[in-house]
């Protein structure tokens, strides 16, 4: 695909996704929710990428659906049936960032309201400016919240703050979203990319692909579940096979001679066979198809 409204570009091992109308101030379009889609596809299949940052050109992040046309950027249909096989535009790029099996940083400057704040809720941090703003307007717009934020927010914050947020569509200063748990850290304006690339590095140094991508899956999956059983089950899997596995015995190693690791397995074809959202994964990709 030919990006006009994202930039996609990998360094040091470092995928950088960035919303890219600062003119529009990355006001959301389908044309840009298709190409970050796009984008996040291209990284999570390429095991030379270990950390994605998704940030945005300009002064703001994202100051939601661009309004510009008097619509909401989406293309209504006649046809009932056809909602439940139309995915909208924020979801076409939450649901990679869920189904993400590599670390996913968010770098915050300016506003992020909207689908911008919505964006961001599956990543795994969210490093921000002391200017940021955030916003769940949809209710002062007399519209319904996207990108499974109804799901997200609440596992983020407690159901309290994301009632208040998405009830009332008040904007929510950094420093409040970072005493409620949105955002991981507060920095300077011209230091929040510095901070978040310093970060990446840092999980790129330390960790080890394969068991990243099943802790964050795992969490996602198994914190939802009514009972801690089937957790218990996955983990006594998962803790036997770290007997034949190679990352195991360096992460040990590497502890033991007091030496940086040196990871080598592959996202892609190195995790555990039996992983259960794998099995889910590939229904899901083939109940869209």
């Amino acid at each position: 695909m030919e990006y006009t409204q994202i930039g996609y570009e990998v360094r040091e091992r470092i995928a950088t996704v960035t919303l890219n109308r600062p003119e529009a101030r990355n006001g959301y379009t389908i044309r840009m929710a298709d190409e970050a889609a796009h984008a996040l596809g291209v990284a999570s299949a390429d095991d030379d990428v270990r950390v994605i940052v998704l940030t945005g050109a300009g002064d703001d992040f994202c100051v939601g659906a661009d309004l510009s046309g008097g619509g909401l950027g989406v293309t209504a249909t006649g046809d009932p049936s056809a909602a439940s096989t139309w995915t909208e535009p924020a979801t076409r790029v939450t649901r990679l960032l869920y189904r993400c099996e590599k670390p996913v940083i968010a770098a915050i400057r300016g506003a992020a309201v909207g689908v911008g704040s919505t964006m961001i809720l599956p990543a795994d941090y969210r490093i921000v400016a002391a200017d940021s703003r955030f916003g769940f307007v949809f209710s002062r717009r007399g519209i319904y919240p996207e990108g499974g934020s109804t799901w997200f927010l609440p596992r983020l914050v407690g159901m309290g703050r994301a009632l208040d947020w998405m009830i009332s569509g008040r904007l929510i200063p950094a420093d409040e979203a970072l005493a409620a748990g949105l955002v991981t850290a507060v920095h300077p304006s011209a230091d929040v990319l510095d901070r978040a690339y310093e970060l990446a590095r840092d999980l790129i140094a330390k960790t080890a692909p394969v068991s990243t991508a099943v802790i964050r899956q795992a969490l996602y999956r198994m914190s939802a579940l009514d009972s801690p059983e089937p957790a218990f089950a996955l983990d006594s899997r998962l803790i036997a096979s770290c007997a034949h596995s190679a990352d195991a015995v360096e992460g040990v190693v590497s502890f033991l001679e007091r030496r940086p690791p040196a990871f080598r397995g592959h996202v892609t074809k190195d995790q555990p066979e039996f992983l259960p959202w794998h099995s889910d994964t590939r229904t899901e990709s083939t109940e869209e198809a």
